[in-house]
């Protein structure tokens, strides 16, 4: 198969997906040698999961196929450009490469609109619309320091 005909494979994935009413208009598969090892589509609504973006639910599919927390030698061809939730969770699977079809502005235009997110991320926890507030810090340390001092980790 070609690049093209995995493209097509999520752009279908996205259409059945708003057909079926089973949620929004994204699809996702990933790639390994030249085989789609795994599909993912919107499922948010359906299961109350607002994680269960196409993206996510295809890593977490692809993940179990290949027995680790990584997708190396993997692509990962998705019908629109990733949320931010999306995108580092495809960073943190660290495929091979990502493609997508439909740009985060086609998103916006349909009321996907994930700038705010963006947005936010830029401003002092103060000036944020969600309420943030740090605490426990020190106490919080202890896990960190544990974490660097285990010899049962297994790095990521």
């Amino acid at each position: 198969m070609q690049k093209e005909e995995f493209m097509r494979e999520a752009i279908r994935l996205s259409i059945e997906n708003v057909e079926s009413g089973n949620g929004g208009p994204f699809g996702a598969v990933i790639v390994k040698d030249g085989k789609i090892i795994a599909r993912g589509v919107n499922n948010v609504t359906s299961t109350n999961d607002p994680t269960a973006h196409a993206e996510v639910v295809a890593i977490r599919n692809a993940c179990k196929e290949v027995g680790s927390f990584q997708l190396d030698g993997c692509e990962i061809y998705t019908s629109c450009e990733p949320c931010p939730m999306c995108l580092g969770a495809i960073y943190w699977a660290r495929p091979d490469k990502m493609y997508f079809a439909n740009t985060k502005k086609d998103a916006a235009a349909i009321n996907f609109d994930d700038q705010f997110i963006y947005e936010e991320l830029e401003l002092p926890y103060s000036k944020r619309k969600l309420p943030t507030e740090q605490l426990l810090r020190e106490e919080a340390l202890l896990g960190f320091k544990k974490w660097s001092e285990s010899t049962k980790k297994i790095e990521y």
